[in-house]
Formats: C-alpha cells, sequence, structure tokens
C-alpha cells in the first residue's frame, strides 16, 4: 500500500511561493537534479521545474532518458536550485513518483511550441542526422502539426518529487548566513531546525 503523500507545511509553503514563479508563469525554473543508477553511481542534469504543489515537485521527461533509468532504480532523489543575485537557494530531498495521466497532459499543454516539437522529434534517430537534415526534418513536421494540435507523445511522463527534507539556504553579506530546513517523518511531521550556514 502507498504511503500518504507527505504535504509541505504551511511555513514551508509560504516561502517557496516567494522564491519561485507561480505554475502560470511561462518562464520555468531550472533545477539541477541529481540521481543514481542502477549501479550506484551519482549523476545530475539541468531539467524544467513544471510546477509544484502542496504535494511536490513536478518534473517531465522523455521515458527513454537516463535519469528515467536512474528513478526506477532509485526513486530517492534530490534537487537544488540558486539565486546567486538574491543570495539564495533551495535544496531538496524527496522520492519521485509517477505523475497522474491528467498532470502530464497538462504539463506537456502548457510547454512551449518548441519543447512541444522537442518531445516528439528528440530520439536518438534524430540525434544521429546533420545539422541541415535535422532543420529541413523538423520544419516539416512543424508544418504538418500546426499550433494547438499536438498531444503529448507516448515517451512524455512526469514524476512528482515528493519531499522529505528541504532546506532554505539565505545568505547575508553583512553576518553568517542561515539554512532553516524542514525534515518529514515516517508518520508524517515535519520537523524544523535553523542550521548555520
Amino acid at each position: 500500500m502507498r504511503a500518504p503523500e507527505p504535504t509541505i507545511p504551511d511555513e514551508a509553503f509560504a516561502v517557496l511561493t516567494e522564491w519561485l514563479p507561480a505554475n502560470g508563469d511561462h518562464a520555468r525554473p531550472l533545477i539541477a537534479l541529481a540521481t543514481v543508477d542502477v549501479e550506484g553511481r551519482p549523476d545530475s542534469r539541468s531539467v524544467l521545474l513544471s510546477e509544484f504543489d502542496r504535494s511536490g515537485f513536478f518534473v517531465h521527461t522523455d521515458s527513454r532518458s537516463r535519469k528515467v533509468a536512474d528513478v526506477e532504480a532509485h526513486p530517492e532523489v534530490a534537487f537544488s536550485i540558486a539565486w546567486p543575485a538574491d543570495l539564495r537557494q533551495l535544496t531538496v530531498q524527496g522520492v519521485a513518483r509517477r505523475a497522474s495521466p491528467e498532470e502530464e497532459a497538462s504539463a506537456y499543454a502548457r510547454r512551449s511550441r518548441y519543447l512541444q516539437l522537442l518531445a516528439w522529434l528528440n530520439t536518438p534517430e534524430f540525434a544521429l542526422l546533420p545539422t541541415d537534415e535535422q532543420e529541413q526534418s523538423w520544419a516539416a513536421f512543424d508544418a504538418a502539426h500546426p499550433d494547438g494540435t499536438l498531444t503529448s507523445p507516448d515517451t512524455w511522463l512526469g514524476f512528482v518529487i515528493e519531499p522529505t527534507r528541504l532546506t532554505f539556504w539565505e545568505g547575508n553579506p553583512r553576518a553568517a548566513s542561515r539554512r532553516t530546513e524542514y525534515r518529514s517523518a515516517a508518520d508524517g511531521t515535519w520537523s524544523t531546525a535553523t542550521l548555520p550556514g
């Protein structure tokens, strides 16, 4: 039986809504997503944070990607996002679970036209084409599928990262930096700690 989804505590969620762009904002932030493969080797890559809510953080990708294989082998993941100009960083540890088909379709519909096309064309075969052939194939596919007519390909999937730890780092050029950490316990309760920067 699946454990209940964690609910991010009010205080932490308020900070998330202050630091992260609203889900309706077209410009999505990049996060550095870390995974571990089947042999225990770590990997990291930048992915778009599609959206977030009280249950967690949503990312979407191609089912044939290495990160999907990693998540399926070890669903425990972590990510970070930094705002250097604001002296802020968010680090999240959690468990990645498949998003619902409805959420996946909704996220695809909100992607830019370029990313919608990329979800269809970003195949191993396409990667091997010379640049001029890629551009011709891309233009032909784009012309054959007017804006608003594409739905997500079968290879499109999403994960929700249900957090077990949230760490908010805030720098201060006039004093020490500060980390505020929220940890989820097995019973679904959360503890809070203020840590040295």
